[in-house]
């Protein structure tokens, strides 16, 4: 008998976050700016910390090539003060999906942990 291939949905259990490309991640996360109910997978808060580090760091060398390196600095700073909220509100979703609350994001380290663990199956008391 041949084994069923079973959807990713369903391999990733009844409430989990599903996993999310690139692209998708960005879009869910700006759309979410500063949404901090709910759940996120661990693809949707990696890739959007690796788009908030190329937004960094690709804003301030582009910047400073253009410009004088005190307003590249004052800019890439409204660079980085655009990507924290999102990115804060992304981590406090990330932790509901291991079923801690958001202000594990507080803890040094532990919180680390945390965002690299995979999350709960099935529902958890924040969806």
């Amino acid at each position: 008998m041949a084994a069923q291939r079973v959807p990713i949905r369903q391999q990733v259990g009844g409430g989990a976050a599903p996993p999310q490309s690139f692209v998708g991640a960005i879009s869910t996360c700006l759309t979410k700016y500063a949404v901090f109910s709910g759940r996120a997978s661990r693809s949707e808060y990696w890739f959007f910390w690796l788009f908030g580090l190329i937004m960094n760091w690709g804003s301030l060398f582009i910047f400073s090539a253009i410009m004088p390196f005190e307003l590249a600095e004052t800019l890439w700073g409204l660079v980085s003060l655009a990507l924290i909220l999102p990115l804060l509100a992304a981590a406090v979703r990330r932790l509901h999906d291991v079923g801690k609350s958001g202000f594990f994001v507080l803890v040094p380290l532990y919180n680390l942990v945390l965002l690299v663990s995979p999350g709960t199956d099935g529902p958890n008391r924040f969806g």
